[in-house]
């Protein structure tokens, strides 16, 4: 009997996984397919470069600052080119729009900036409240001495208004949310994520503590990169 559930159990996860895989494969593809996402397509690859973590220990002591959460909850999204085209899909769908509208959706929320990372944080006990001053850095993942710096991230509130951008998990209202906007290319034309990077990493850092999540890079983050890195001058 065990032996007969774990088999069922692998069978299972074997199904999803191959689901995924042909989901975020088909995300991948250029043009308009993404017009003819299923309703679950745009869930799985909307939540694809969803991530959760914590600022600070789950044991973490406040001391006598009571105006400080005691540590902070944390997701953030990815929203890559893809991400993008699921939520405008998701939003198509839900509101019966068109396809011409349904590309200006997806164009406007490209128009943000090079990448935007949608972070939401809980803080948890305390106060209640995020510091004006926490900070949000993406870079390579286990970044090295003479690698390019991390590149801090835009605090955007007007994105909120941007329909692309809201990601296909339905809101969580004990979260604040953040739009992030971030820079792919340095001032020179450099990368932040070079062709030789396979994961980055979101640092996010809150007085003296902080939260890494990191995602593998996927292709349509290159893609990107490519489009808005410049030839350094001379």
């Amino acid at each position: 009997m065990r032996i007969s559930r774990t088999l069922t159990l692998n069978v299972v996860l074997s199904g999803v996984g191959a689901l995924a895989a042909l989901a975020l494969g088909q995300a991948s593809a250029q043009g308009d397919d993404y017009l003819r996402w299923s309703a679950q397509q745009t869930q799985t690859i909307g939540r694809s470069m969803r991530k959760s973590g914590r600022v600070g220990s789950i044991w973490s002591f406040r001391g006598l600052h009571t105006e400080r959460a005691s540590n902070y909850k944390l997701r953030a999204t990815w929203l890559a080119p893809e991400v993008i085209r699921a939520s405008a899909r998701l939003e198509q769908m839900r509101s019966r729009l068109s396809e011409d509208t349904t590309k200006a959706l997806v164009a406007e929320a490209e128009a943000a900036g090079d990448t935007v990372i949608m972070v939401e944080i809980d803080p948890d006990e305390g106060s209640g409240v995020i510091p004006l001053e926490w900070q949000a850095f993406l870079q390579p993942k286990n970044l090295k001495e003479g690698d390019i710096q991390p590149v801090g991230g835009v605090n955007t509130p007007k994105l909120r208004a941007v329909k692309a951008l809201a990601g296909v998990a339905e809101r969580d209202y004990n979260y604040d949310v953040f739009w992030m906007v971030f820079r792919l290319a340095t001032d020179q034309g450099q990368p932040i994520l070079s062709a030789s990077v396979k994961e980055a990493e979101l640092v996010v850092r809150i007085y003296n503590r902080e939260a890494r999540v990191s995602w593998l890079v996927p292709d349509s983050i290159r893609n990107r990169t490519t489009s808005v890195t410049t030839k350094p001058p001379g």
